[in-house]
């Protein structure tokens, strides 16, 4: 008899009106999904990444400070899977994917610049869901997870890209 995985759903967005950068996950992993938060787990690298980014000390804040910082510098989080069946925390485990409409929340965000898409899995979902850019950039990022083992230095470069939609 086959094992069926269990069903996982993602957070709500956290996207100000006026964001100009908006970056997309897959889906919260295990440790994430049990606390509530973005990028909970300890090895997870997004919180020092973006702390780069935006030249704050983010993984060092408390978790609402984070988003309220990251709200702040005109950035929201969400993830392109609505729900989906995983039986790890890997996004090659996720089976039967349905993806949110991203479109819509992308439609309602009048400064938005750029889209960022955390990782292959996130960009492979998340491309299929908007329609053309326009004046919106499209940029796939490297995976924060410890999983995707290339190094934080080898990560850092093409996230700090992401400096581009932040600029006045």
């Amino acid at each position: 008899m086959a094992m069926t995985s269990p069903r996982h759903a993602s957070f709500a967005p956290h996207v100000a009106i006026d964001a100009r950068l908006l970056i997309l996950g897959s889906l919260p992993g295990a440790r994430s999904l049990a606390m509530r938060q973005y990028y909970a787990h300890p090895t997870n690298q997004f919180w020092r990444l973006l702390g780069a980014v935006t030249g704050r000390p983010l993984a060092s804040l408390p978790y609402d400070a984070r988003l309220a910082a990251l709200a702040a510098a005109g950035i929201g989080l969400w993830d392109v899977i609505r729900s989906a069946a995983r039986a790890t925390s890997s996004d090659g485990d996720i089976r039967g994917a349905e993806a949110h409409d991203l479109a819509e929340l992308v439609a309602a965000l009048p400064d938005l610049r750029m889209i960022a898409f955390n990782g292959g899995k996130a960009a492979a979902i998340g491309r299929r869901q908007l329609p053309r850019p326009g004046s919106v950039a499209l940029v796939d990022l490297p995976s924060s997870s410890a999983a995707h083992t290339i190094g934080f230095e080898a990560k850092l470069a093409p996230w700090m890209r992401l400096r581009e939609a932040l600029g006045a």
